[in-house]
């Protein structure tokens, strides 16, 4: 076992770190945190209109067009805001203006959404133009950057005020970036959009695989036995993918279309690591009623964090991290919930995410909620916090017994 932590220290976790602190990584991970409102926010109304109550349902149907342009506002824009924050949080990594950023980026967006016609297609601002607003983003500021470290800007005297300065410094970079993508989307005629989405098609249907599904949580898992926060390492390559397939399910939702992805946004925070990663509020429940004294205090303070979702305090407390013992479920327990319910949501037993609930919602309430009031996704979310904690039981008992020896020891001298 030691040697292979030694091995995993030496030759997986440090590039997995790099890839997780990279400035571009990074601002695609904070800046499509400024899309959550909207689709927190979009999907309140999803919920809303389709609580499973006939009552409910025949009082809101006249009313149904009203609610899908609170969806259609806020789901059918998510690549717009996304754009907007990741242009501004690239900016900000590269310590450059990130309002100059953000607005070079959403123009040379904007530019790109036209179609041969030469009409803003505002289906691009939808979840299907994401990847475009990623790669548009990372395009655009990396010119605005490479002009200001050049130096080829215009400068104001000093005394100017700086949002005005800062406009005249865009100025140049703002005109070589508008060239550029408007040479690409009207001369040229290529619609980005579509090549981007060929081009990641793959990762796309690798990730709402049972295998692809499987490879995230195992990696996502073993980064944090290594004490690297597994989740946010990987979001940044992994969220714009299950936010896409969260819109497109949502959309389908409203529509009263089948939904197309299993794994979309809330599959793994809510139905893979209930109780946090790993399933570790399971693990605060057996400390509650250990025998052991230093596990029982733990288990208090660490339970309400675990209620919703927040796990660090058992992951560095029991510890999980670098422990053998615990090691061992906290990777397994999450490749076997994942597997069971992406078989049963594949089936059709239970339905796959298509609301936005956040990440934090306890255990039952969050699935229920996530599947439009599928009362079985709450169900099953009950029984995976009894799967969990039979499997973690055994390997529990074990470092309980070392915990009371240790315990016996420090009494006696």
């Amino acid at each position: 076992m030691n040697k292979f932590m030694d091995w995993l220290q030496k030759y997986v976790i440090p590039p997995m770190a790099k890839v997780g602190n990279n400035k571009y990584l990074v601002a695609v991970r904070n800046g499509l945190v400024l899309t959550l409102p909207a689709i927190i926010s979009g999907s309140i109304f999803l919920i809303l209109g389709n609580i499973p109550i006939n009552a409910w349902l025949n009082f809101i149907k006249p009313y149904e067009n009203w609610i899908n342009v609170a969806v259609d506002g806020s789901f059918g824009i998510i690549s717009l805001i996304a754009v907007i924050g990741i242009g501004y949080e690239l900016a900000k990594e590269l310590k450059v203006d990130p309002i100059s950023g953000a607005g070079l980026s959403t123009m040379a967006f904007v530019i790109l959404s036209f179609n041969d016609k030469f009409k803003i297609d505002v289906a691009n601002f939808s979840s299907s133009g994401l990847f475009t607003a990623i790669i548009t983003a990372f395009v655009a500021v990396s010119i605005y950057n490479w002009f200001i470290k050049k130096n080829i800007i215009i400068r104001l005297p000093e005394g100017v005020p700086s949002a005005v300065s800062n406009s005249f410094v865009a100025l140049l970079p703002g005109f070589v970036i508008l060239i550029l993508f408007w040479l690409i989307r009207v001369p040229f005629g290529i619609d980005v959009g579509k090549v981007i989405q060929a081009i990641f098609h793959p990762l796309l249907f690798a990730l709402n695989s049972l295998p692809g599904i499987l490879v995230y949580t195992l990696l996502v898992s073993v980064l944090w036995v290594c004490g690297v926060h597994g989740d946010m390492t990987l979001e940044g390559i992994a969220d714009p993918i299950f936010l896409q397939f969260l819109a497109a399910n949502g959309t389908a939702y409203a529509n009263h279309q089948p939904l197309p992805y299993v794994t979309a946004s809330g599959f793994s925070s809510l139905f893979v690591n209930v109780g946090g990663t790993g399933a570790t509020i399971t693990l605060v429940l057996l400390m509650l009623f250990s025998k052991s004294k230093t596990y029982r205090d733990l288990g208090r303070v660490a339970f309400p964090s675990a209620l919703f979702e927040i796990n660090e305090p058992v992951i560095f407390g029991f510890p999980i991290v670098m422990n053998p013992i615990t090691m061992i479920p906290f990777i397994f327990v999450p490749l076997v919930l994942a597997t069971l319910s992406y078989i049963l949501i594949s089936i059709g037993w239970i339905a796959a995410p298509s609301a936005m609930v956040p990440w934090t919602m306890p255990p039952i309430i969050g699935p229920l909620m996530a599947t439009g009031w599928d009362w079985r996704a709450a169900v099953w979310s009950a029984v995976e916090l009894l799967l969990a904690g039979a499997m973690y039981f055994p390997f529990f008992k074990v470092a309980e017994k070392q915990m009371l020896v240790r315990e016996a020891d420090d009494t006696n001298e």
